[in-house]
């Protein structure tokens, strides 16, 4: 792997951060007066983002929101979360070990989610994930974001990678879409956020678990792309 840059997307990816967000827009909730909700009904709006938590939580009270309104709670949701970050928020299984064999195999590795940078940041740092990255960006980070191939391609270049030796490891079809875009080869996590089959975006290549993750970047880790 020396030479290549394999970027993984954050949550449902790397990190399993429902019980956090899904924490978060429950407060969200409670400022309005509205009961909790499970975060099962939550997590299928995760991989959207925090304005379609919100949104879809209280739509399930049906309620609707004005933009504005919407987008006032969302400060309330991103004071509450980055105050309460990673507290119930996991990497899944066999990450950490994935992340050091990758290394010792001489890859870099980066992040490239539409989280904000400052709580991404945050929350590899409160689950000692951080040392593991060469870059980070998030969706404020290069003034385009996913599935824009401009993010894919900006943290790679941040990484001090090559667009044609990197591959990009992901839970959604937002990560498949930027990937392809940006002529990258695609794994996907079958067990993420996403509420269709992640075989129906065409993804190159589907793992269940970790451990399956070097035997599916050495089938792209050949001769650079040309």
């Amino acid at each position: 792997m020396k030479g290549w840059t394999i970027v993984f997307d954050l949550d449902g990816t790397l990190v399993d951060t429902a019980p956090d967000l899904a924490e978060a827009t429950n407060y969200v909730l409670g400022t309005l007066g509205l009961e909790r909700i499970n975060e099962l009904e939550i997590r299928p709006f995760v991989g959207h983002g925090a304005l379609a938590m919100i949104d879809g939580a209280v739509r399930a009270h049906g309620r609707k929101l004005g933009e504005r309104e919407l987008h006032d709670l969302f400060e309330v949701f991103l004071s509450y979360y980055t105050a309460h970050i990673a507290e119930r928020s996991v990497p899944y299984p066999n990450v950490v070990s994935t992340l050091v064999s990758l290394q010792a195999a001489g890859a870099t590795l980066a992040v490239c989610t539409n989280k904000m940078e400052m709580q991404a940041r945050g929350v590899l740092e409160a689950l000692k994930l951080d040392g593991y990255f060469a870059a980070l960006t998030g969706r404020d980070s290069l003034g385009a974001y996913k599935p824009d191939p401009k993010h894919l391609t900006g943290t790679i270049e941040r990484a001090n990678g090559d667009v044609r030796q990197s591959i990009m490891v992901g839970d959604s079809e937002t990560d498949i879409r930027t990937a392809k875009a940006a002529n990258v080869p695609v794994v996907a996590v079958s067990f993420g956020y996403s509420v269709d089959p992640v075989a129906s975006f065409g993804p190159d290549c589907i793992i269940d678990d970790y451990l399956e993750l070097p035997a599916a970047l050495a089938k792209f880790a050949g001769a650079p792309r040309q």
